[in-house]
């Protein structure tokens, strides 16, 4: 009986430690530069200091099962880039219009560590807030607010683009097309900064705006009208210059409340659509935006924003766009409820259950450094233990690549060196090569389904170099291997010859390789 209990024991503990890996999952974080919050450290001007810092980030995710960083590049009508439209960024120099000494450009420099590790880049912008701190922060004499101060209010001690002025919204239509026509970004993002979150009492000062351009409109809807203009400028634009960009926002919790709308979630608090003017559902159901990565920061059984009824009223209310839930691992050690160490891998299960819900962003890489409660452990060595690819997005371009070949394979110490190109009729751009492998005892039992990725390797060349671990308890080996195209479309996979893996002890490579005549079926 003891011995019974026993292994019921172990069975449960193994159920409960196996988690399935799904292929397909959106895995990020944001990198927020604002304030110095998550990069670069505060004080730190340094540009060799400051590449290495952003790399051990990089690093850092990479390790924890990340495929993307949604890092901010324009955080104030500034800027982590040379812009012909706005100054360097004081939070990258000390100093608003100061050039990083020596020189580099941030932007390129993060979108190609990001890309060389098989992840996304996604430009993290604000489209409204101008100053940060009204007399605490660092404006140069060509930022926009000292070019047309008439473009700008001022609430709570920061200064605003005037949604309502169509130049302004027009300018910043502008600085985000050169953005997506100078970089190679695979998403512009916006959070959830619109119109500001509201000051108790104190009224948003644009009643001058609303006289002029209400046009009979109620305050509300013209407000919410104004965001909708930008949203689609912005949409219209981005995709004018490069149709494979994506266009993300990730919006505060709640769209609207039952009690205010019969579409509403099951919540007591501010939305977006009545405090932000941000009509969510809108841009979704217009396909004004590709995804959306609402901030669900609140802890199962919440009483006014339960993170169970958030997530099922948002995956009932995508419209068939991508739906990424915003996972506030910041919050950890907050309250009685954030103490609990299972609170975000339980998170992560239930986003799982539902098929509209294709992945998780972590606000903010900052809190990663401290290891929270073990959360990187448990993505590392759980969760994310295996990588997976990001969604592709079917109505961006529904085509698939040609399949890539392997050129040649040969030992190369303790490992295979794989040589792969891509196919010579293939026109598109193809960004990643992935490989694949199925180890088996038997010469004819190799199936790609059931092959093991052994990495991603992207490169936009023609021909790529793979290095696969030889393994001593299996006879044969079977490589796959597949590309993907800008949307993340997978190719068929090229099914190469059966190897049959022999260990002699012989120099210091130890391994000879015998091909053996290709009579698996493919």
């Amino acid at each position: 009986m003891k011995r019974t209990t026993r292994l019921m024991v172990v069975a449960c503990f193994l159920v409960f430690n196996v988690v399935a890996q799904p292929k397909y999952e959106f895995r990020a974080a944001w990198i927020a530069t604002v304030d110095n919050i998550d990069w670069p450290t505060r004080g730190n001007f340094n540009t060799e200091s400051q590449k290495a810092e952003y790399i051990n980030l990089l690093e850092m995710h990479k390790r924890n099962g990340l495929n993307a960083v949604i890092v901010q590049v324009r955080p104030c009508a500034d800027a982590f880039y040379p812009s012909q439209y706005e100054p360097w960024s004081q939070w990258l120099t000390g100093k608003q219009g100061k050039a990083p000494a020596p020189y580099y450009d941030p932007l390129a420099f993060m979108v190609e560590e990001a890309h060389k590790r098989g992840m996304e880049f996604h430009a993290w912008c604000n489209p409204y807030r101008a100053e940060f701190a009204i007399g605490k922060s660092s404006i140069a004499a060509n930022h926009i607010t000292k070019m047309h101060p008439e473009w700008f209010l001022t609430y709570g001690g920061t200064r605003y683009f005037d949604p309502g002025n169509k130049e302004a919204q027009n300018y910043v239509v502008n600085v985000i097309r050169d953005i997506v026509s100078r970089y190679d970004i695979d998403a512009v993002h916006f959070d959830d900064y619109f119109y500001p979150y509201p000051i108790s009492g104190k009224e948003f000062p644009d009643k001058e705006s609303y006289q002029r351009y209400g046009n009979g409109l109620n305050l509300g809807d013209w407000r919410r009208s104004n965001t909708d203009s930008i949203i689609l400028k912005l949409s219209n634009a981005i995709k004018d210059e490069n149709r494979f960009c994506r266009f993300g926002i990730s919006p505060f919790a709640i769209w609207r409340n039952r009690s205010q709308d019969p579409e509403g979630s099951e919540t007591q608090s501010m939305t977006n659509y009545s405090e932000l003017y941000a009509d969510i559902l809108l841009w979704l159901k217009n396909g004004w935006i590709d995804y959306v990565a609402p901030q669900i920061y609140f802890e199962f059984g919440h009483p006014r924003a339960a993170y169970e009824v958030l997530l099922d009223w948002w995956a009932k209310h995508s419209y068939g766009k991508h739906c990424y839930v915003g996972l506030g691992i910041f919050k950890a050690g907050s309250n009685p409820a954030w103490r609990d160490k299972t609170q975000i891998p339980r998170q992560i299960q239930a986003m799982r259950k539902y098929p509209e819900i294709q992945g998780a962003i972590y606000f903010s890489t900052a809190s990663f450094l401290k290891n929270p409660l073990g959360w990187n452990d448990s993505l590392r060595y759980n969760y994310y233990k295996e990588p997976a690819l990001v969604p592709p997005m079917p109505w961006i371009d529904e085509g698939r690549p040609g399949m890539p070949e392997v050129v040649s394979i040969k030992p190369v110490d303790t490992v295979l060196r794989i040589e792969v190109k891509k196919l010579a009729s293939e026109k598109r751009k193809i960004k990643c090569y992935r490989l694949y492998a199925c180890y088996n005892e038997e010469f004819n039992n190799n199936n790609f389904y059931n092959a093991q990725l052994i990495g991603s390797r992207f490169d936009p060349a023609d021909t790529c170099t793979f290095y696969a671990p030889l393994r001593t308890d299996r006879k044969f080996v079977r490589f796959y291997v597949t590309c993907l195209d800008d949307e993340n479309t997978e190719s068929k996979p090229y099914p190469n010859w059966p190897i049959k893996l022999e260990a002699f002890k012989v120099d210091r490579l130890g391994w000879t390789l015998n091909r053996e005549s290709n009579t698996a079926a493919k």
